[in-house]
């Protein structure tokens, strides 16, 4: 089954379902998220700045199957696909890069890996989760994952603050060194553990993290915030200043600067479908293991 989008530009935020990943699964893996297959590859497609580390089965509806690495981007990307395709992206908890991959996420951010090519034992995985379908993914991770990974007090105690810190920054904005003081470690250890598990810094996750906001906030629905329809995309109506506020920035020109930084053009640009041409999709790296 394919789904068409007659929009000026696709992101995940307006196409992605999401499901939970089951407690068994939670040390390792937040949640699975299903793009289907697009029919109509004119259109560009807009990769939102992510986080988090993402493992990408990708299904072409030809057949071909590919299991990918994609680590945190710090920046949009725009592309035109070349051939049909719908993908299943199960996103890392922060802190689980090295026990499922082998290495630390400071070595993942805005590149794209073959999941075959790591020494962690989700490599292992790869074949098998290409033939899954969807819906097949999370029962048979929560089934063979747990039994294959060794864990110890210091690894998740890692995870168990940086979890905590990424809830804190979701929340609300708040200072770094704030931030590191609510959880009893001092700044640099903050800095040096988003590093080697989340892959950026936590100044820029949080960024990203905000960014993310006011895209999800453009696909609203049109009854309660405003919007009309131009091509049958929801451009929003409401004072950038509002958005601005809402989403915890000082002024509109703060969050237009922010918003361009990341995004590569303004957020009024953006909602009315003017964006960066699109760009060749990333070459994959090679992955460099631990001695």
């Amino acid at each position: 089954m394919t789904t068409t989008y007659p929009a000026h530009t696709l992101t995940d935020e307006l196409i992605e379902t999401t499901v939970a990943a089951p407690e068994s699964l939670r040390p390792w893996i937040t949640e699975l998220g299903h793009i289907p297959t697009v029919a109509d590859v004119s259109l560009p497609f807009t990769h939102v700045p992510e986080g988090a580390t993402t493992i990408v089965l990708r299904a072409e509806a030809a057949g071909h199957r590919e299991a990918m690495v994609v680590g945190p981007q710090t920046k949009a990307t725009y592309a035109k696909a070349e051939k049909p395709a719908g993908c299943v992206r199960l996103r890392l908890e922060p802190g689980a890069t090295r026990q499922l991959l082998g290495v630390p996420a400071t070595e993942l951010a805005n590149r794209v890996f073959r999941l075959a090519d790591f020494p962690g034992v989700a490599a292992d995985l790869a074949d098998e989760l290409t033939r899954l379908a969807p819906e097949e993914v999370l029962p048979f991770l929560a089934e063979v994952l747990p039994r294959r990974i060794s864990d110890d007090p210091t690894q998740r105690a890692h995870r168990t603050l940086l979890r905590t810190a990424v809830a804190a920054m979701s929340a609300a904005p708040t200072p770094v060194h704030a931030l590191a003081a609510d959880l009893a470690v001092s700044e640099r250890q903050l800095r040096n553990l988003f590093t080697t598990g989340v892959g950026v810094s936590p100044k820029h996750y949080a960024r990203i993290g905000r960014v993310r906001h006011i895209l999800a906030h453009a696909a609203r629905p049109a009854a309660t915030t405003g919007y009309y329809d131009q091509s049958k995309v929801e451009i929003p109506l409401n004072s950038l200043a509002q958005v601005a506020a809402e989403n915890g920035y000082y002024d509109q020109s703060h969050m237009s600067a922010d918003f361009k930084a990341l995004m590569g053009v303004p957020p009024t640009m953006f909602f009315r479908g003017n964006l960066p041409p699109p760009a060749p999709c990333r070459e994959i790296s090679g992955v460099t293991r631990p001695a």
